[in-house]
């Protein structure tokens, strides 16, 4: 007996047919002595009825044990559903199997959480799901997830290739490169002393393959961050990276817009309309405190600088005069929040080394702050007509220099969004999608503790050509040939134009960012090296495949779009992994463990 149909292919056209299906049982109903059973595979469910009057009442009475998720096959006869029971809700929802034959394949035992019902599952613990993940990943919410993952992986192979672009497969085992987040160590055993580290981009191969000759390079890559764990990041994950040679930014932009178009249309059957809108960095600070705006609500960051500058109220007086900024928000609605959330606001403001937090309720036709007796009445007019203050609002201001005083609001500003769509004062529509470009990024940061320059995106970032002369300098005026692809308030993936010429490089090494020549050499000579044999003009981007499935699957955690990933403590909960090894393993690598430490 072999299975003759998927558990969502029946429907009334198969009526009169002896069909054979296999699955799990997904539910079980005694209905005075009739008893149905829902059969599922990873297609979908088909009801099935064990009737006493038709078949031995052995046969029932084993159905009739069965827990929920234990294996069978049955035969039957498919016949119309009486009228009037009818399930709209599944596709095989007209027609039912009479069962004349019962094959139990596995039994299942009882299980630690339900599979059936989706409200039920969704309340249990992370951690459980997580240890019993091949019961979690039946549920068919998941195996949606990993069928839309599926298909998005094949859309995008088929785009890529559709356009020229070879798959290339990269080493996982490289070379210790630290700079960014931490890496994995892998000990060398025929080497004592050295290792590998596992890549958190193929960013040195993938230019590599440029000067290869290869030009058009993509891969679903794999990638290794040993960093703390949030609901968008993981240890390990997957991003569809990519190369070009002898392009320009616009050919990026183009290819990545006709990609998210045809993985838009795949996976929702939805078009998303081209060309992206396009922000500078500066911009996006300006107006949203952030270099990842969601564009989907307002509440947009207001400078009131001038309006300020000589101001009696000496916070913001001389924060202007010291040339940094003024800014504010209007929460419209939000003057009654509670002394906790204006507490959790303030928390944020002090994270970026503010003193505190200013602000104003407005209620009952009043300005509440003991800020406000310092303003003068031009100071109020410029709050009530930049602001459009009106009754019920919250007012909120940072006072700093530009990019902290941005960073500030803009932090502040997706919190009380998230208050107020909780009140039901703010909707932010979920189907909408809003993609824009954020470029003209700076091409370096400056770090006051280690008081020196250090690469925005990463060094290997080409400068915009008129501002290559600015490096040695004013390094804080050159831009950045970097651009992200950002929709709804999340990083999809960022890239650049890089430095192809040795020259430029090595200045970035050495002379901007202050790397010894040696240490230029230890770890980047090799591509210095292959730059001087032709390195044609090149770029490239990597977009995080594991959150563009989470968007695309109405998810905010990454976890729900992988098939096996770790905890926010980066544990396999299901195999108990990371775990020790024996002593002998150590002793082959040269290893010793030592006891951590105790802080005293």
């Amino acid at each position: 007996m072999k299975r003759t149909h998927h558990c969502s292919e029946l429907r009334p056209a198969h009526a009169g047919q002896t069909v054979i299906l296999e699955g799990w049982v997904h539910s079980r109903r005694d209905l005075g002595g009739l008893l149905f059973i829902d059969l599922r595979d990873r297609e979908g469910r088909t009801q099935t009825v064990f009737d006493p009057a038709d078949i031995p009442a052995d046969l029932v009475a084993r159905a009739a044990r069965l827990h929920s998720e234990s294996v069978i096959r049955v035969s039957g006869l498919v016949r119309p559903r009486p009228t009037g029971t009818d399930n709209a809700k599944i596709p095989t929802g007209q027609v039912e199997v009479m069962v004349r034959e019962l094959t139990i394949l596995n039994e299942a035992a009882v299980l630690p959480f339900p599979v059936d019902d989706p409200e039920l599952a969704n309340k249990v613990n992370e951690e459980l799901r997580l240890q019993y993940r091949y019961l979690d990943l039946r549920r068919p919410e998941m195996m949606r997830n990993l069928r839309t993952r599926s298909k998005v992986a094949i859309a995008t192979r088929s785009y890529m290739d559709e356009q020229g672009f070879l798959e290339v497969e990269t080493p996982t085992l490289f070379k210790s490169t630290p700079e960014g987040a931490r890496e994995f160590l892998v000990p060398n055993r025929r080497d004592p002393g050295t290792f590998y580290a596992l890549p958190q981009s193929p960013q040195q191969f993938k230019q590599i393959l440029m000067v290869s000759g290869v030009e058009r390079y993509f891969q679903l890559a794999r990638c290794y961050r040993d960093e703390d764990l949030r609901a968008d990041r993981q240890p390990e994950f997957t991003q569809v990276d990519i190369e070009m040679s002898f392009i320009d930014r616009e050919d990026i932009y183009a290819l990545i817009e006709g990609l998210l178009k045809v993985v838009w249309r795949t996976a929702l059957g939805r078009e998303i309309p081209t060309p992206f809108k396009r922000i500078s960095f500066q911009e996006a600070l300006n107006r949203w405190g952030i270099d990842k705006p969601d564009t989907r609500f307002g509440m947009e960051l207001v400078d009131l600088s001038e309006d300020f500058r000589g101001s009696k109220f000496g916070v913001f007086g001389n924060a202007v005069a010291n040339g940094g900024h003024v800014k504010a928000i209007n929460a419209k609605g939000l003057a009654g929040a509670t002394q906790g959330q204006l507490e959790t606001m303030t928390e944020y403001a002090k994270s970026f080394g503010a003193k505190g937090l200013a602000f104003i309720k407005v209620e009952g036709g009043e300005w509440k702050s003991p800020i406000v007796k310092f303003f003068n009445e031009a100071e109020k007019a410029a709050l009530i007509s930049k602001l459009a203050i009106e009754e019920g609002d919250l007012i909120l201001f940072a006072a700093d220099q530009w990019l902290n005083a941005c960073e500030i609001l803009g932090k502040i500003r997706l919190y009380c969004a998230e208050v107020l769509k909780t009140q039901g004062k703010l909707v932010i529509p979920t189907d909408r999608f809003d993609f824009l470009w954020v470029v003209d990024f700076p091409l370096l940061s400056y770090d006051k503790e280690m008081n020196r320059w250090y690469s925005s995106h990463h060094p290997f970032t080409a400068p915009v050509a008129e501002d290559i002369p600015l490096l040695t300098t004013d390094p804080k005026k050159v831009r950045g040939q970097h651009y992200d692809i950002v929709v709804n308030g999340v990083e999809l993936g960022g890239g650049s134009i890089r430095i192809h010429q040795p020259d430029v490089q090595k200045t970035i090494f050495e002379d901007v960012l202050a790397i010894p020549a040696e240490e230029t050499q230890s770890r980047f000579g090799y591509m210095l090296e292959a730059f001087k044999y032709g390195a044609p003009p090149h770029g490239g981007i990597a977009l995080g495949f594991d959150r563009l499935c989470a968007i695309l699957c109405g998810t905010t955690s990454i976890r729900d779009v992988i098939a096996f990933p770790k905890t926010a403590k980066g544990v396999d909960l299901m195999t108990q992994s990371p775990a020790n090894v024996s002593a002998r393993q150590l002793k082959e690598l040269h290893l010793e463990v030592k006891a951590a430490k105790k802080d005293a």
